[in-house]
């Protein structure tokens, strides 16, 4: 009886069922059709073209912009009894020949390339004399100029429709707007092929977004939360990396950094222990991340701003590809919304790309305001509607508001009597009525302004100023050495035409540890379930023998069912997710005296 896409899905992957539309996609690519999939992150992305290249006629080549992703896909394959490879610069002479060998023979179904080599002549010409099946692009957002990480390179993957008009494609991404998949299919000549969208909500994901006070220590009590688990850390620079990653490590933990500025040699190692040990937290600027296949990364933390919703949604989704309880935590401040705009503004752009910049920091900095759930804002820019989640800071412990006209129109006025010459600092000063030398330099302290704000904090004094800054009623200008300004939306407002609501200054959350049971689970915690953790061990040390990340021999999705339910025999252990036939005869019996013996 020849394979269908359900029972290959069954006996080679070791799932019962497809989930949302990848039975869909999947029967498009086998019928030679080309699709658009957009998935979130964990959403399954991979089977969608996996599945058809088992099913079609030849080798599906994968263009893949990182070769981590390469070859941990690879061997998460090859584990599966799949002929499997992969072509790119980690390869020796002799290896790379033997892979383009392998695949003129046609004895490879899925061959991963980057899209530079796919596109060299030599490549070409390999194309040309092999049996292609299917082409897969991943991180097809890349070929977006108005998206957040484009790749020129990807451009010239439109040629791929015109060297094999038979041959079907599919271009997946986790992060694409409406404008973003315009140019998708637009640029990859893609205009007839099935678009699915996906719901891009990670409800395993709970977003937590604090205003900076003391970055390091916020940071410091938030990992108290996630002792001993996997999870990266991004930061801005590449000192405050080092910086962090120093802090980090002195604190106990197994931390890392990785940016762009260390040598090819040191930052793979620190890539290689972070995918195959566990616990390892990864201190990085965005250079780090993209196709990233580490399913039990429990927490992302942000210690800056990104630069746009699709650049949040896209890092945090790194965490719980698994789908069990992960965590998106950032902090951001006033400085990193100035900065961001100063790069926006300086920068070489054109004005219409600019304008397209502006728009986006305003959208993720409306995320980090809101007052209402913020998975709803979330998934509202990617044009989905929802209800309140429930697992977001915002609806755990909804913000308090309250009428700060007043206070607006003190700091406005403030702002105003000074000459609009004058950073935060300065105006603050006297709006607190401080005395300081710059103030009486200047005879501020004769201002009718001066000490009007003194019955609040400096702190709240600085939360109204972030408002006001984010909310467009005060500029920064960065020709003036950061001297604030009003804008003509202040105006309204100076005038008591209109009214404006503040979020006040949220109070320390409790440091003690919060993770959320998984779903449907028995609400035991990892850390308190002996076979769980010699199920781990004895992965652990499997991988370690093996050469391969832990997860590519099982998930902890599969440990966690297999230490829940017990099994006692091959059949039982067989009807667990994720153990498929090659699997189940690699592992079972190895597995079975692990659980007998705890």
């Amino acid at each position: 009886m020849p394979d269908t896409p359900l029972s290959l899905l069954n006996r080679v992957f070791g799932y019962p069922a497809f989930r949302g539309e990848q039975a869909a996609i999947t029967d498009t690519l086998v019928a030679g059709d080309d699709a658009l999939v957009l998935m979130p992150t964990g959403g399954g992305k991979s089977l969608c073209y996996q599945i058809p290249a088992l099913l079609r006629t030849g080798c599906a080549v994968v263009v893949s912009p990182l070769i981590a992703l390469m070859q941990d896909q690879v061997a998460a394959l090859r584990e599966l009894g799949i002929a499997a490879a992969f072509l790119n610069s980690s390869l020796d002479g002799a290896a790379a020949m033997q892979v383009e060998r392998d695949f003129s023979a046609g004895n490879l179904k899925l061959l991963y390339v980057a899209p530079e080599r796919l596109l060299t002549p030599r490549f070409q010409s390999l194309l040309d004399d092999a049996r292609v099946s299917l082409f897969a692009i991943d991180e097809a957002h890349c070929v977006s100029q108005w998206g957040h990480d484009f790749r020129p390179e990807y451009l010239g993957l439109s040629t791929l429709h015109e060297r094999f008009p038979t041959v079907p494609r599919i271009a997946l991404t986790a992060t694409a707007d409406a404008a973003t998949r315009a140019e998708i299919l637009e640029r990859l000549d893609l205009r007839e092929a099935r678009v699915f969208v996906s719901s891009f909500d990670r409800p395993n994901i709970r977003y937590r977004i604090v205003e900076k006070t003391d970055p390091r220590r916020q940071l410091l009590d938030f990992l108290g939360e996630h002792r001993g688990e996997a999870g990266i850390v991004y930061c801005s620079t590449r000192r405050k990396v080092e910086e962090t990653a120093d802090a980090l490590v002195a604190a106990g933990y197994a931390a890392l950094p990785y940016h762009g500025g260390m040598d090819n040699a040191t930052r793979a190692r620190h890539q290689e222990k972070f995918l195959r040990e566990d616990g390892v937290i990864m201190v990085a600027t965005l250079a780090f991340g993209m196709g990233i296949d580490k399913p039990d990364v429990r927490f992302v933390a942000h210690l800056d701003l990104p630069r746009s919703v699709e650049g949040y949604y896209q890092e945090t989704g790194r965490a719980g590809r698994d789908g069990e309880p992960a965590e998106a935590w950032m902090a951001w401040g006033l400085q990193d919304v100035v900065t961001q705009r100063r790069f926006i503004d300086e920068g070489e752009a054109e004005e219409t790309r600019k304008r397209i910049g502006h728009a986006k920091l305003d959208a993720l900095v409306g995320l980090c305001e809101t007052a209402s759930c913020r998975r709803v804002a979330l998934l509202a820019y990617f044009g989905e509607a929802s209800q309140p989640c429930g697992n977001c800071d915002v609806c755990l412990n909804p913000p308090t508001l309250w009428d700060g006209t007043e206070a607006s129109q003190k700091l406005l006025s403030t702002v105003y009597r000074t000459g609009q010459r004058f950073g935060a600092g300065h105006v603050l000063d006297v709006l607190l009525g401080k005395t300081t030398e710059k103030i009486e330099r200047f005879g501020h302290s004769q201002l009718s302004v001066f000490g009007i704000g003194a019955s609040q904090s400096d702190k709240v004094w600085r939360a109204v100023l972030r408002q006001l800054v984010v909310r467009g009623l005060l500029e920064v200008d960065h020709a003036a050495y950061g001297a604030l300004k009003l804008t003509a939306a202040a105006r309204p407002v100076l005038k008591g035409e209109e009214t404006v609501w503040l979020r006040a200054i949220a109070a320390a959350p409790s440091r003690k540890k919060s993770r959320h049971a998984p779903s449907g689970g028995s609400g035991v915690h990892d850390d308190e379930d002996p076979l769980f953790l010699a199920l781990r061990a004895w992965r652990r040390e499997t991988a370690n023998e093996k050469g391969v990340p832990a997860y590519v021999i099982l998930h902890d999705a599969t440990l966690r069912e297999i230490a829940a339910r017990r099994p006692a025999t091959l059949a039982e252990l067989g009807e667990i997710s994720g153990l498929g036939t090659k699997k189940l005869e690699a592992y079972g019996e190895a597995v079975l005296e692990v659980v007998a013996e705890g």
